[in-house]
């Protein structure tokens, strides 16, 4: 390749982005803005659950147990009812997600060590919510008796460890809060920064569309030396975002961050190479820029959305999905992303994503280079 054509490509295209204020905004602050709009709308802490709770026993013990698992800001007591009538009507008008009833026999069956007689209603519309409710109250269920009724048990001859036989003790690694943030907002650094390939595919489409293709057709300009220059400027312009948006991650949403910025830095721009190169074969092969967005999002965006592994386990996928999820940038740098920022670990373990990046950026321009052709039919 010739640099000095690269080059002229180059400074071309950076005059277009600079020039054209629409597209600045695509391949500048889009990313930025999709992150913030994305993290807020996909990573809510449930919190103020609203429940009622039907208390059938009415005892001081029963009471106790209504207002620990309604301490704090998890579960919001909205009505005690008195009836199943009453829970049913809440469900129904959506007041509620959850209901707790309480037995008859509540105390007595607590005190006498024959269980913790519980029923929770969910609301089965809204599962999240309800699914929510019933770990909390399981979690303050356990901590309930192992407080209240300690005196009882000790007084029998047991301790709270004789009748617990499983020894079950947690500990997480690397997100030790469970904060969903933690593991989706890296994740979605791999869509948010390939936007830039849609900006390099429609740019195709308009020239192709309006014929500035015509200039190029008198140079000597190669057909690798013209798409390599046009995407040079677009991995420029994303390098800064790759600066911007760990920023933002760990001051504004407290991601932590706990590899190298510089390993990070270095593999978003293989990243870029690569999802860049899917956004050039779009517009080598669309002919309108309408048609250039439409495939960009069949292609590239619904697939990184779904395929790579943000939201879905891959292991968990069909096989053929499997597959098309290997041939996906954002698959390999999602991996990359969560692995520096919470493990924190290096090259010597990410080093096969990298590798792929690599060969997925030299087939897609491989493949691009290949078809296209300097001319407007």
């Amino acid at each position: 390749m010739n640099l000095r054509h690269i080059w002229a490509v180059t400074r071309k295209e950076f005059h277009h982005i600079l020039r054209e204020r629409s597209t600045l905004i695509l391949v500048l602050i889009t990313p930025t803005a999709l992150l913030l709009l994305m993290a807020y709308a996909l990573t809510v802490d449930i919190q103020n659950v609203p429940i009622a709770v039907l208390d059938l026993d009415r005892s001081s013990l029963s009471r106790s147990f209504v207002q620990q698992i309604t301490a704090g800001e998890d579960l919001q007591l909205y009505a005690q009812v008195n009836t199943l009538d009453e829970i049913e009507g809440l469900l129904m008008h959506g007041d509620i997600k959850a209901a707790l009833i309480l037995s008859p026999a509540f105390a007595s069956d607590l005190l006498s060590l024959r269980g913790l007689p519980l029923q929770i209603i969910i609301d089965g519309t809204e599962p999240e919510s309800g699914a929510f409710a019933v770990d909390h109250i399981a979690w303050r269920a356990e901590e309930f008796i192992n407080t209240a009724i300690s005196d009882q048990i000790q007084a029998r001859g047991f301790s709270i460890e004789s009748l617990q036989p499983i020894d079950l003790r947690i500990r997480t690694w690397f997100n030790p809060s469970l904060k969903p943030r933690n593991d989706l907002i890296p994740g979605l650094i791999s869509m948010v920064l390939g936007m830039p390939a849609l900006s390099v595919a429609l740019t195709l489409a308009h020239e192709r569309e309006h014929g500035t293709l015509e200039q190029l057709m008198a140079t000597p300009i190669k057909r690798s030396e013209l798409l390599v220059g046009k995407m040079l400027p677009y991995i420029i312009v994303g390098l800064v975002n790759v600066i911007v948006i760990p920023i933002l991650a760990v001051l504004w949403f407290k991601i932590p961050f706990n590899g190298s910025f510089a390993l990070f830095f270095v593999l978003s721009a293989l990243f870029l190479f690569a999802i860049l190169s899917m956004g050039i074969i779009v517009g080598v092969f669309m002919p309108t820029q309408a048609a250039a967005l439409a495939l960009s999002f069949l292609v590239i965006f619904f697939p990184g959305f779904f395929l790579t592994g943000i939201f879905f386990p891959i292991a968990s996928m069909p096989e053929m999905m499997r597959m098309e999820a290997l041939g996906l940038p954002g698959t390999h740098y999602a991996v990359i992303t969560r692995g520096i920022f919470l493990p924190g670990v290096g090259l010597n373990i990410l080093w096969p994503y990298a590798v792929m990046l690599v060969g997925l950026g030299f087939a897609f321009t491989g493949v691009a280079a290949l078809f296209f052709k300097k001319k407007l039919g």
